[in-house]
C-alpha cells in the first residue's frame, strides 16, 4: 500500500522481514472509552507482532470476559482466536497449545478475569509453565459493571464516589514468581519503550511468559485516590531497567546510553538488553531477590516496572508431556497407529 507524503509523491509503506506491513496486523475498530489504557496496549501488540516478523496466521489470541478480553478483536483479525467464558482463559488456553504447540500464543486477560475468577487456573497454568504470553491489562476494577474494586485494587484505593477499599491487594507478579513463573515482568500501558520489547522478548520464551501491565480505567479510576490512574502512575513509577531487543537475525546494533548492561540470552539466540536506571542491585535469576525488591517498592508506594524474572532452563508444558513434533490435529492413521512390534513392547511390559 502507498500513502502520500507532504511533496504530494508516493511513498512505500514500510514492511517487516516477512514482507507484511503494519496494518496487515490490526483489526477491528475499538469500542473501549476513548483514552483507555487497554487500547495503547493493542497499539503496542501490534508493534510488537510486527516488528517480530510473525505472521498472523502463525498466533492464536486467547481472552476470557472484561474490558481487556475484548481487546483481541483489535488487533491480527488474519489470527484464529478463542474468547472463552469468565475466568477460563488460562485452561482454553493449554489445551489449544497441546493442541498445536507450533502456534504463537498470546492470551489478554483483565485483572478481574484472573485475579478473581480466573486465579485457580492462573495458577495452574504457571505451575505446568505452559509456554505462551499471559499479558493481563490491570485497571484495579471491574470495568464492565460500574467500577467495582477489583483484588488487585490498592488498600485504600477510592471510588468515585469516595469509598475506600478495606483489602489488600494481590500482586500478580509476585505470586507469579513465587509460583514459579519462568518470565515475569511489569509495565505501563503508556510506555511503548518499555513494553514493545518485553512483549517481543515473551514471544521468545520457551515457557510462560507473563506481563503485568498498569492501565487506567478513564470512566471509573482517574481521580484523586485512584492509585491506577494516569496521574498516579507517572508520579509513582519507577522503572527497574531500560529494555530493548535485538532480533537474532538483525544485523543491527541498538545505542543506549551510558550505564551498566545485562544481556540475557533467548533460547533461540536472540537477546534481551537491560540498562540498570537505578542504584538497587537486581539478580534477574534470583526469585527471592525479585520478591524483596517487589515488596520494598510497594512499601514504598512505588510502582516498579521492568523484567523482575527470568528462567530459561525449566522445562515447559509441551516438553514435560513430551508431545511428537507434529501438532495433534495433524497426525493421520499412520502417525497414531502403532505398528505390531510396538504393541508387543508395550504389552509385554505392562504384564
Amino acid at each position: 500500500m502507498n500513502s502520500i507524503n507532504s511533496d504530494g509523491a508516493a511513498a512505500v509503506a514500510l514492511k517487516n522481514r516477512i514482507g507484511l506491513e503494519r496494518n496487515e496486523y490490526t483489526g477491528s475498530k475499538s469500542t473501549l472509552c476513548t483514552g483507555c489504557g487497554h487500547d495503547s496496549i493493542t497499539n503496542h501488540i501490534i508493534s510488537a507482532f510486527y516488528q517480530s516478523g510473525i505472521h498472523p496466521y502463525d498466533v492464536a489470541k486467547m481472552s476470557g470476559i472484561g474490558c481487556s478480553s475484548k481487546t483481541p478483536a483489535y488487533w491480527l483479525s488474519k489470527s484464529s482466536g478463542f474468547n472463552s467464558i469468565h475466568g477460563r482463559m488460562a485452561p482454553v488456553a493449554t489445551g489449544a497449545k497441546v493442541a498445536n504447540q507450533k502456534l504463537v500464543m498470546l492470551g489478554v486477560s483483565g485483572d478481574g478475569d484472573t485475579a478473581s475468577i480466573g486465579l485457580g487456573g492462573f495458577v495452574h497454568m504457571i505451575r505446568r509453565n505452559v509456554p505462551m504470553t499471559y499479558l493481563v491489562a490491570n485497571n484495579g476494577v471491574y470495568g464492565l459493571t460500574k467500577g467495582q474494586f477489583s483484588a488487585t485494587a490498592d488498600f485504600e484505593a477510592t471510588q468515585k464516589n469516595g469509598a475506600k477499599n478495606p483489602f489488600s491487594s494481590i500482586d500478580l507478579c509476585a505470586l507469579a514468581i513465587e509460583l514459579g513463573c519462568t518470565f515475569v515482568a511489569r509495565s505501563f500501558s503508556g510506555d511503548a519503550k518499555q513494553l514493545v520489547p518485553l512483549i517481543q522478548a515473551a514471544f521468545k520464551h520457551n515457557g510462560m511468559a507473563f506481563i503485568d501491565v498498569v492501565s487506567p480505567c478513564v470512566t471509573f479510576a482517574n481521580h484523586e485516590g485512584a492509585t491506577k490512574s494516569f496521574s498516579a502512575v507517572r508520579e509513582n513509577n519507577v522503572q527497574l531497567q531500560e529494555l530493548g531487543f535485538i532480533h537474532a537475525q538483525d544485523e543491527k546494533l541498538v545505542d543506549y546510553a551510558e550505564g551498566a548492561t545485562e544481556v540475557v540470552e533467548m533460547q533461540d539466540g536472540s537477546r534481551l538488553t537491560l540498562r540498570k536506571l537505578d542504584s538497587r542491585t537486581h539478580d534477574l535469576r534470583d526469585g527471592t531477590n525479585a520478591l524483596g525488591v517487589l515488596r520494598a517498592s510497594r512499601a514504598e508506594g512505588e510502582i516498579l516496572t521492568g523484567l523482575f524474572y527470568f528462567d530459561n532452563k525449566s522445562k515447559n508444558f509441551i516438553d514435560t508431556l513430551n508431545l511428537c513434533e507434529k501438532p495433534l490435529p495433524f497426525l493421520n492413521e499412520k502417525d497414531t497407529r502403532p505398528s505390531r512390534e510396538v504393541l508387543l513392547k508395550l504389552m509385554n511390559e505392562n504384564r
